[in-house]
């Protein structure tokens, strides 16, 4: 009986009230004006032998590195799970708030006071998305009991493609205009993996799936009301599937370089609904419930790993650039009514980058794994390129393997050497793109021996 695994999940609405900051653009005042469909946090507890560990997934942009360690300090003080067993997961959904910020520390004084919404976050949501975590862990360890656990996978290739083509000139873009002549190729690849592992109780319902799909969620970025996107969207198609007694959770994986967007499709432009992507996926995640492999529920095991990855140097003539902005400019630029130009909130991000990387050369860059059985989690900073999760799949000792990224704080975008020596928007130096070229080989080393220490 003690290596029996019990496991619990519940979910706890986070939604915005009107006015909140709608996370996911740079510099662009994105006042919440409704909920088409509930933002929640997802909470999976697994514990076996008396130690437990949590997946606790957001339908959020992001969190940052002091919200990310708050939350972590909250739990540990209310339920006794410690730091290292909880692994938490914003989807990267652009319909949502941010917990914390995203393009600046809360000790950057450039930006005014009256424009806290400039830092990507908005101080006003924190709080009342704290208490709804707390909501939802606490209602998943009131639950915990016996699971059997089953895992699965299937392919879809409708919903995730790659945004970043190589074009004619040798250069890449992030986002060309749909089929665009000066296109040359895909730069790279997708993965097309739809993975689902199942935990169901002695009566026979499925009470938790983790379900692992990698695509950024920006159906809802040019709008100001909030959804969950393809994440929520898929989760609530299972909630059909399986009965509201399950709670689902999206893993999204390192979708640095991934989009719902097909660029070389002249019909792109009326395939947008988030909700036909859930359709699409719940439909592949059925494939998958087809042929499912039983999952030993021991050994839970779980460990984690500090990297100091080197930031990307600064050039002196880009810190020149940036400063002679912001002397003539102090205030913000405003581009229209609702806007600051990209160039003021990038400047104030690389002179906020300079001073922490003064202070420390480093990244403290965190990667998380946990095992039960023949299945793996694998928690990632920031937004890696889609190569790294597809390495780390091909090499991980365990039969199914999921990966997740923006996990436990934000660190930008970590693309692959090839992309930053064709540049594009992911590449450009900035708080958003900080890591030096060799960070991604660095994380995808460390996982893989991490998982083999598993």
């Amino acid at each position: 009986m003690t290596t029996a695994l019990r496991v619990g999940a519940a979910k706890a609405d986070i939604s915005p009230v009107n006015g909140i900051q709608i996370a996911g653009d740079i510099g662009r005042y994105r006042p919440c004006t409704g909920i088409i469909a509930p933002i929640y946090a997802r909470a999976l507890v697994l514990e076996q032998a008396g130690r437990r560990f949590c997946v606790l997934t957001l339908d959020l942009l992001s969190i940052d590195d002091p919200w990310a360690k708050e939350v972590r300090r909250r739990v540990a003080a209310k339920f006794g799970i410690p730091p290292a067993a909880l692994l938490i997961h914003p989807t990267q959904n652009h319909a949502a708030p941010a917990l914390g910020h995203y393009e600046c520390r809360d000790s950057c004084r450039i930006i005014p006071e009256k424009y806290p919404w400039l830092r990507g976050g908005d101080p006003r949501y924190n709080e009342p998305a704290v208490a709804g975590i707390l909501a939802a862990i606490g209602e998943a360890l009131a639950k915990l009991s016996p699971v059997t656990i089953a895992a699965g996978r299937a392919i879809d290739n409708r919903v995730a493609f790659n945004r970043r083509y190589v074009m004619r000139d040798g250069t890449a873009l992030c986002q060309p205009a749909v089929c665009d002549p000066n296109i040359l190729h895909v730069e790279g690849p997708i993965d097309p993996e739809v993975g689902v592992v199942t935990f169901t109780g002695g009566n026979g319902q499925v009470v938790a799936a983790l379900l692992h799909h990698t695509c950024h969620p920006c159906t809802g970025f040019a709008g100001n009301e909030a959804h969950p996107d393809w994440p929520g969207a898929w989760c609530n198609e299972m909630e059909t599937h399986f009965g509201s007694a399950c709670t689902p959770l999206v893993i999204n994986g390192c979708c640095g370089n991934i989009i719902h967007r097909n660029f070389l499709n002249p019909d792109e432009e009326l395939n947008q609904d988030y909700r036909l992507f859930g359709r699409q996926l719940a439909e592949s995640t059925e494939v998958a419930l087809h042929n499912m492999a039983p999952i030993s529920g021991a050994p839970l095991g779980w460990a984690s790993e500090v990297v100091p990855v080197p930031r990307r140097q600064l050039s002196p003539e880009l810190l020149a650039e940036v400063s002679q902005l912001l002397r003539d400019h102090p205030e913000p630029l405003w581009s229209d009514n609702i806007r600051v130009n990209h160039d003021w909130v990038y400047a104030v991000g690389i002179t906020d980058l300079a001073e922490l990387i003064q202070a420390e050369p480093n990244e403290p860059y965190e990667i998380q794994a946990v095992r039960v059985g023949e299945f793996a989690l694998l928690g990632l900073m920031g937004e890696p390129f889609v190569e790294a999760q597809l390495n780390i799949k091909r090499e991980s000792p365990f039969a199914f393997t999921q990966v997740a990224h923006m996990c436990n704080g934000y660190v930008g975008y970590i693309p692959t050497r090839h992309a930053l020596a064709r540049g594009g928007y992911e590449t450009r130096t900035g708080w958003s793109s900080r890591l030096a070229p060799e960070a991604l080989e660095m994380i995808g080393s460390t996982a893989g021996r991490l998982l083999r220490s598993l």
